[in-house]
């Protein structure tokens, strides 16, 4: 018998050795935040707690708990000593209560606790922890002051705070890494601090605050009258509507009268001027239409008549022949001058003629598909180069004259970027207008995600949907900021890859010369491409239509769904939807695409006033890229 109890004691103390802190912490803590007892934490070998759901380790050592939308019911342990945790994820479940000391976490990275009934204050332990970079507490219950200190967190890159019941003022944020920041939905009141951080976020992010003011939200600030008195009898607005002694014992000023008529003067003369303006661009614009209109008729009729007339045939083996009709003595005669570019190949400036207009006619060509612009054909010259020819939709073109689509392409050709597919050469003559780019051997950015039509494609890798975003970023920015020039045409199938894989555009700033066509695209996904102002007949595409195909364009991206199957939803929504469509049970893989997706929705705002330059962007994506330390390769 006394044999049997010491083994008996034997045992339960080899069991009780084998439970290490980190075990005990999340048994501690499955036992207040999972009453309902949804997790299946059972420990029968030491390191079981390693493979328990959403639990992940390093050498024995816990570093991510990531539980999103695991029906939790209950409240958080009272302390949380997991030293070594880095990604700590609760999002959307249904816990309550205060938030613990998380001041031991010493190496955290990413709290993400939103959508649930938290309450309480900001939680001051976290101002104590030096890595942290990403805190989502959005959509919870959270109320009182932000801590003045907030500041301390030097390498915040993400504070999401937004439908919470946070007041007071707004503490001075000035860390230049914060890329993602919205406190929208709360009661904040005050001036919001003009600070380079707070000024690179839009209105957007501060909505919903009726008490917020100043210049980084487009809200004048009221100043309190000077010298009210509110124990009067007389209301302000009674003071100010009374009239002053002075109004009363003085004649009216003569200083206003003749403000009053100078401006009246100026008026006349500005009015007066623009009507004579008005008139004289209306004769011009009529004399130049008729010169036009005679010209021609002189072509035609010489184009009918000539027997130097010639015609040539391009791309005989292409699977749709295209054939160009060239006049060789056909000169387009504008206001009386000859163009002599008009059925001459026009290189770049300074680039070196390698081909005449004749090996491009001789070329063997391979149709390579047709888009909202034309057909694209790669086509391999007599002398083995192989190039990109763009045949431009003659009935997209027909509001263009010759005069004007040589000064766009001469803008267009002189664009260089590592980022843009170059444009090499340019030709017209008569209805015919192509442009020769580069060919890029390695396809479409829409092949790498959507693959062949036998295969079915995964996503990407989150890390190549960093870098392929930072690429498109960085050539938009550049035809933004360097020409003022819009591309207009940004989809997946207009980014090809180079020879190092890297992201190039290709098809920039040729939608605008289709703008006067009323062709609408009939492909659902190209449209969706197009923001809310495009659509609208008559309305001219702009910088931050680029933006919004940009954001559409990285939702693709880290989705791998077309456009047309991306489903309508609020913002804090779409992470949980590319969550589910990519298949995530990676905390840290989930905090960089919560953050890419995020850029995503911000670009993809309804109103072209909320979404951001494509410089403001390209920094958050490069900020994401920098939150990205040497040793976070354990998450991926």
């Amino acid at each position: 018998m006394h044999h049997l109890l010491l083994l008996l004691l034997i045992s339960l103390s080899t069991v009780t050795t084998a439970v290490t802190p980190d075990a005990a912490v999340l048994l501690t803590f499955k036992s207040t935040a999972d009453t309902t007892n949804t997790l299946h934490y059972t420990l029968t070998e030491p390191l079981d707690y390693c493979h328990w759901q959403g639990v992940k380790c390093q050498g024995g050592q816990v570093v991510r708990l990531s539980l999103p939308s695991s029906a939790l019911v209950g409240t958080l342990p009272t302390t949380v000593n997991l030293p070594h945790l880095r990604v700590l994820v609760l999002r959307n479940n249904s816990l309550s209560g205060q938030l613990p000391d998380f001041s031991s976490l010493l190496r955290l990275r990413s709290l993400l606790l939103s959508r649930n009934s938290f309450s309480g204050e900001f939680p001051f332990s976290l101002l104590s922890l030096p890595d942290l970079r990403v805190v989502d507490l959005s959509f919870n219950r959270f109320s009182g002051n932000l801590p003045s200190l907030l500041p301390n967190l030097h390498f915040l890159t993400s504070l999401q705070l937004q439908f919470n019941s946070f007041n007071g003022v707004l503490p001075l944020l000035n860390q230049t890494s914060l890329n993602f920041f919205n406190i929208s939905g709360n009661n904040f009141s005050g001036e919001v601090p003009a600070t380079a951080t707070f000024s690179r976020f839009p209105p957007s992010s501060f909505a919903l605050n009726p008490n917020l003011c100043g210049t980084v939200v487009h809200k004048l600030c009221s100043s309190p009258l000077p010298f009210y008195d509110s124990s009067s009898d007389t209301s302000a607005a009674d003071a100010a509507n009374r009239p002053s002694s002075t109004s009363l014992l003085s004649p009216p000023s003569n200083h206003h009268h003749h403000s009053k008529k100078l401006l009246i003067l100026v008026f006349s003369f500005v009015g007066t001027l623009l009507l004579s303006s008005f008139i004289c661009l209306f004769l011009t614009t009529r004399t130049r239409m008729k010169n036009t209109a005679t010209a021609a008729a002189d072509t035609t009729t010489t184009a009918t008549t000539s027997p130097d007339a010639i015609e040539k045939t391009y791309f005989q083996r292409s699977p749709d022949v295209l054939r160009v009709t060239l006049d060789s003595s056909q000169t387009d005669k504008i206001g009386g001058n000859k163009r002599e570019k008009s059925g001459n190949l026009v290189f770049s400036e300074g680039e070196a003629n390698m081909y005449t207009l004749e090996q491009l006619m001789r070329a063997s060509a391979e149709m390579l598909g047709r888009g909202t612009m034309g057909t694209t054909y790669k086509a391999k010259l007599d002398n083995q180069l192989i190039v990109t020819v763009k045949r431009l939709d003659a009935v997209k073109m027909s509001g263009i004259d010759g005069d004007m689509f040589d000064r766009h392409m001469e803008g267009v050709a002189r664009l260089r970027h590592p980022n843009l597919v170059p444009v090499r050469a340019y030709f017209q003559a008569r209805d015919e207008r192509l442009i020769i780019f580069d060919y890029q051997p390695n396809g479409s950015v829409f092949s790498l995600i959507h693959g062949s039509r036998s295969t079915r494609a995964k996503p990407l890798h989150w890390t190549s949907c960093l870098k392929i975003a930072e690429d498109v970023a960085q050539g938009l920015a550049y035809i933004h900021q360097e020409s003022n020039l819009i591309h207009g045409n940004l989809k997946a199938s207009n980014v090809l890859l180079g020879v190092d894989f890297e992201a190039c555009l290709t098809d920039y700033c040729l939608a605008i010369l289709a703008e006067s066509s009323q062709h609408q695209d009939s492909d659902p996904d190209s449209a969706r491409y197009k923001g809310p102002e495009a659509r609208q007949s008559g309305r001219r595409v702009t910088h931050k239509s680029d933006v919004y195909a940009f954001g559409v364009l990285l939702l693709e991206l880290v989705s791998g769904k077309l456009p047309s199957q991306h489903p309508f939803l609020a913002p804090p929504d779409m992470p949980d939807w590319v969550k589910a469509v990519r298949g995530v049970d990676d905390g840290f893989e989930e905090t960089q695409l919560g953050m890419l997706v995020d850029v995503a929705t911000l670009c993809s705002s309804t109103s072209p006033e909320q979404r951001p330059t494509m410089w403001q962007v390209l920094k958050m994506i490069q900020r994401i890229k920098a939150s990205v330390g040497p040793d976070d390769g354990i998450d991926t």
